[in-house]
C-alpha cells in the first residue's frame, strides 16, 4: 500500500467518518472534531492554500500549540506535496529567522496575536515571507499589513474553490508518493545554527506503525497533545501515530490547563520528558508534605510498601498472599487516588525519553501502578530505535531495538543505528550529512553506550561529554555529566544541574533549585525570602542541597565505573537555567559548553576553591526586554567516599 499522511486520513474518514479524531478545549467545553470533519477541513485549506499559491515542493512553516487547524494545515500542506516546517511556539522571533530563510518559506500559518507579531517582527530580514495566516483572531481586529489574513478566510476561499472544482483535492493526494518529503524538523542548535531534519511519509510512517504494533495502540486510545509539535516526539505521538491508528487526540486549552486537561480526558497513552514526570512528583510530594499527620504517614506506609513491591507487580511476577492483600488496600487507599490526582488512571502505557530519568523517579511511577516505560531515538531517527517490551522496564535501559532496527558499536563506543526510519539528510548541508550517515546506511548517534547481557541498550552519555577525571586519587577515572546531573535532578528541590571535571581533578556542579519546591520547604520553616536569587542563596538552602549532593556521592561510590565522578564542590546558581538566554535548548536540554562560557568566572571559582564569588547576568524577560541579576553567591564543599569495592 503507498501510504501518505492524506491517504491514511481519507481512509479514517471513509471507514469511520463520525469517529472522534481531536478534541479541542475551547471556554472549558471540549469540542469535538470527527474524521470526516477533519478531512474536510483539510480539503478546504488545500484548496485555499492553493488559491494563494503554495506549490508542489514548497515549505511551509506552522508554529503555535497544538491546535486541530494547525495539524490540518499540515495534512492540507502534505496533500499539495507542500512541505509543513513546524518551528518552536516559544522561541523568540531572532530564532525564527534562520529556519524560514534557510527554507525559503513564503507561507506561515501561525496560532495567535503572539505569533503574528513574531512573524512581523522579522519580515524585513525574511523578505519573501509573503504569506502570513493565524488562527485565534483575537487582538488581530485592527492589524492591516499585506499578505496578512485569517485560517477562516483560508478555508472560506478553500471552499469555494472545492465546491467548483470537486476532483482536484483527490486529484492532489493521489499524485503524493511515500518517498516524498513530509515535514522537515529543526533541531535544537546546541552549537551553531539549527540543522533541518528531512523525513519521508516512508520514514516517519514505518516508525509509527512500529510503535503503534508493539505497544497494541488502537482507536479506542487516546492521548493529550501539549508539548510542542515541532518536537518530533509530540509530532510523531499526536500526527504521525495518530493517523496510524486512529485513535483520539486531545488539545489542552493552554499551558496552564494541562494538569486539569489531563485529569478530564485520563489519556491511555501519554508521552513525556523526565522534567513533566518530576514536576507531577514534585507537586505531589509538596501536597503530602502539607497534608495531616495520619494521611501523612499513611501515604508514607503505602509507599514504602510500594517500593518494595510495585516493580515486581508491574513486571508481571508473583508477590505473596500477604503483599498482594496489602498491595490491594493500599490500591484502594493510596495509589488509585493519587494515579487518579496524576490524571493517569487510565494510563495503558506511558513514555519517557529525551533525558535519562532518575532510577527512583522510574520506581515510583511502576511501583504505584503506573506501566511506565523508556524509549530511545532522535529527531534523525524518526524516534523509535529502542522500546522496552511490558515486563522488561528498567531505569538504566532504553529497552531492546525495535522492528528493523540494526545497531552496532564503534571502537569509541558510540552506538551506531540502521534503521528504515532514518532521515533522508540535513537540508542544504550536504557536509552535516556526510558526517553522521555512513555510506552504507549507519546513522551516528553521538551517544555512548553498550547492549547488556538481557539484550537491552544502555546509554552512557553523549560521546563528546565523556571525558576522564585527569589527577588526583581518581587520575583516569570516567566523568559522565549527564549521569550525574540526572541523579541529582531526581530530588524533588533540584530543578537542573550542570557537571564540570573531565580533564580536572575533581567534578564541580552548578545547581538551580526548583523554586516552587523549595519555596515550599522554606514556608513550612518559617524562612522569608524575597524571590529567587534570595531564596537559592540562603545558608539553610545550601545545607539542603549539600545533603542532596552528598546523597548522590554516596551512591557514585557504590559505582566501581563513576565512583571518580563524586562532586566535590558546589554552588546554586543566583537565575533559573533559560532557553532564552541560550542556557537551555527548546527541548530544555542543558548547553553544557555555552554555559561553562558564560559562567566561567564561578567555574574558575569553584576550581579554585573560593567560598564566594560576585556575578552579574544579563537576562531577556519574555516581552523581549533585557535586564541584568547580581549576586554574590555562596561556593560550598561536599563529602565524598571512598569507593566501595565489590565483593569478590
Amino acid at each position: 500500500m503507498q501510504h501518505t499522511f492524506p491517504r491514511l486520513l481519507l481512509g479514517h474518514a471513509k471507514s469511520r467518518p463520525q469517529g472522534a479524531a481531536m478534541r479541542e478545549k475551547e471556554y472549558g467545553i471540549w469540542q469535538t472534531t470527527t474524521w470526516a470533519g477533519m478531512a474536510g477541513l483539510v480539503e478546504a485549506l488545500a484548496c485555499g492554500l492553493h488559491l494563494a499559491g503554495l506549490q508542489r515542493g514548497e515549505h511551509l512553516v506552522v508554529i503555535g500549540a497544538n491546535r486541530p487547524r494547525l495539524y490540518a494545515t499540515m495534512l492540507a500542506a502534505q496533500s499539495l506535496g507542500a512541505i509543513p516546517v513546524p518551528l518552536y511556539q516559544d522561541a523568540v522571533a531572532a530564532e525564527c529567522v534562520f529556519p524560514i530563510n534557510n527554507a525559503e518559506v513564503r507561507f506561515c500559518v501561525v496560532e495567535d496575536q503572539e505569533q503574528v507579531d513574531k512573524m512581523l517582527e522579522i519580515r524585513e530580514r525574511c523578505p519573501q515571507l509573503s504569506h502570513i495566516y493565524y488562527d485565534d483572531p483575537r487582538g488581530l481586529r485592527n492589524y492591516d499589513q499585506p499578505g496578512l489574513d485569517s485560517v477562516e478566510a483560508l478555508i472560506a476561499a478553500g471552499q469555494a474553490h472545492s465546491n467548483a472544482h470537486p476532483g482536484f483535492f483527490l486529484e492532489q493526494v493521489e499524485q503524493g508518493k511515500p518517498d516524498d518529503v513530509a515535514a522537515m524538523f529543526f533541531t535544537s542548535g546546541t552549537t551553531g545554527n539549527p540543522k533541518g531534519v528531512v523525513h519521508s511519509h516512508r520514514t516517519l510512517i514505518d516508525r509509527a506503525t512500529v510503535g503503534s504494533k508493539f505497544d497494541n495502540l488502537t482507536p479506542a486510545d487516546e492521548v493529550l497533545a501539549y508539548l510542542p509539535p515541532a518536537w518530533i516526539g509530540q509530532n510523531i505521538f499526536s500526527y504521525a501515530q495518530w493517523l496510524v491508528a486512529g485513535y483520539v487526540v486531545n488539545c489542552p486549552e493552554s499551558s496552564s490547563t494541562v494538569t486539569i486537561d489531563l485529569k478530564e480526558v485520563g489519556p491511555t497513552y501519554y508521552f513525556a520528558p523526565p522534567r513533566v514526570f518530576e514536576g507531577l512528583l514534585t507537586s505531589v510530594m509538596i501536597r503530602m508534605e502539607d497534608a495531616g499527620a495520619i494521611k501523612r504517614g499513611m501515604f508514607h506506609r503505602f509507599m514504602a510498601l510500594a517500593r518494595r513491591v510495585g516493580p515486581d507487580r508491574m513486571d508481571g511476577k508473583s508477590l505473596g498472599l500477604i503483599d498482594a492483600i496489602k498491595y490491594r488496600l493500599g490500591d484502594w487507599l493510596v495509589y488509585g487516588p493519587l494515579r487518579n490526582n496524576l490524571g493517569m488512571s487510565r494510563v495503558r502505557v506511558a513514555y519517557t525519553a529525551g533525558e535519562a530519568i532518575g532510577p527512583d523517579l522510574f520506581s515510583f511511577y511502576r511501583s504505584i501502578g503506573i506501566n511506565l516505560k523508556q524509549l530511545y531515538g532522535s529527531t534523525e531517527t524518526a524516534v523509535f530505535v529502542c522500546l522496552q517490551p511490558d515486563h522488561e522496564a528498567r531505569a538504566d535501559t532504553v529497552g531492546v531495538p525495535c522492528d528493523g532496527v540494526e545497531i552496532k558499536l564503534s571502537e569509541t563506543g558510540e552506538i551506531l543505528v540502521k534503521s528504515p526510519g532514518l532521515l533522508k539528510g540535513y537540508y542544504k548541508n550536504e557536509a552535516a550529512t556526510a558526517e553522521v550517515l555512513t555510506a552504507d546506511g549507519w546513522y551516528h548517534t553521538s551517544d555512548a553506550g553498550f547492549i547488556d547481557a538481557s539484550g537491552h541498550l544502555k546509554i552512557i552519555d553523549r560521546v563528546k561529554d565523556v571525558g576522564r577525571i585527569k589527577g588526583g586519587a581518581h587520575d583516569g577515572a570516567m566523568f559522565a555529566p549527564k549521569y550525574v546531573e540526572n541523579k541529582l535532578k531526581f530530588f524533588s528541590h533540584i530543578k537542573e544541574a550542570v557537571a564540570y571535571g573531565d580533564q580536572r581533578e575533581r567534578v564541580c556542579v552548578m545547581v538551580n533549585i526548583d523554586f516552587e519546591a523549595v519555596g515550599n520547604w522554606a514556608e513550612r520553616r518559617n524562612l522569608p525570602y524575597a524571590g529567587y536569587t534570595d531564596l537559592a542563596q540562603k545558608p539553610e538552602v545550601y545545607e539542603l542541597i549539600k545533603d542532596c549532593v552528598e546523597k548522590v556521592n554516596a551512591d557514585l561510590s557504590r559505582d566501581a565505573l563513576l565512583a571518580g565522578s563524586q562532586i566535590s564542590r558546589f554552588l546554586v546558581l543566583h537565575k533559573e537555567l533559560d532557553a532564552d538566554d541560550g542556557e537551555l535548548t527548546r527541548t530544555n536540554k542543558v548547553r553544557r559548553g555555552f554555559i561553562a562560557e558564560k559562567y566561567a568566572v564561578l567555574v574558575d571559582a569553584l576550581y579554585e576553591g573560593k567560598t564566594e564569588q560576585y556575578i552579574e547576568t544579563q537576562v531577556k524577560f519574555e516581552d523581549g526586554r533585557t535586564g541584568s541579576v547580581s549576586a554574590t553567591l555562596k561556593l560550598s564543599d561536599a563529602k565524598t567516599f571512598t569507593p566501595v569495592k565489590a565483593a569478590a
